[in-house]
């Protein structure tokens, strides 16, 4: 069996053992709940979203994951690299940008970080509907 260290990164590695963000938001303003049928990884993104010089930004953001390191470590990540980012900017991460931000991921992990941009632009999307809480 391989290494664990040798897999993954140290910031994989890092996100994975101290997950940012993670939790619930009362009263969001926006949820997603996004899945993989074939490993069953599960993520929810909880969202506030505030106004400054009219524009809408990204105040506060959270998740629960469900599913392998890889999985928690690009929610992780993902709410890192969108929080205070305003909702233009955040729609624009792609799973291509969460991983690298962790210095890559293993081939058989990368749907992992394809759930973490389905996630918040899904959050985003039922904030923009009204605050769909799905």
């Amino acid at each position: 069996m391989p290494d664990i260290n040798s897999l993954y990164s140290k910031k994989v590695m890092d996100h994975f053992r101290n997950p940012r963000n993670v939790g619930e938001i009362k009263n969001p303003d926006g949820v997603a709940t996004v899945g993989n049928k074939v490993c069953g990884d599960v993520m929810r993104m909880f969202l506030k979203v505030a106004k400054k010089k009219n524009k809408e930004y990204i105040s506060e953001i959270k998740f629960q994951t469900l599913g392998c390191g890889a999985a928690i470590a690009t929610s992780s990540m993902a709410t890192e690299l969108i929080k205070g980012k305003t909702l233009d900017e955040a729609e624009r991460i792609t799973n291509k940008v969460v991983t690298e931000a962790l210095g890559g991921l293993p081939e058989a992990k990368r749907h992992c970080s394809v759930l973490a941009e389905q996630a918040v632009l899904k959050a985003i999307k039922n904030y923009k509907k009204g605050g769909e809480k799905n």
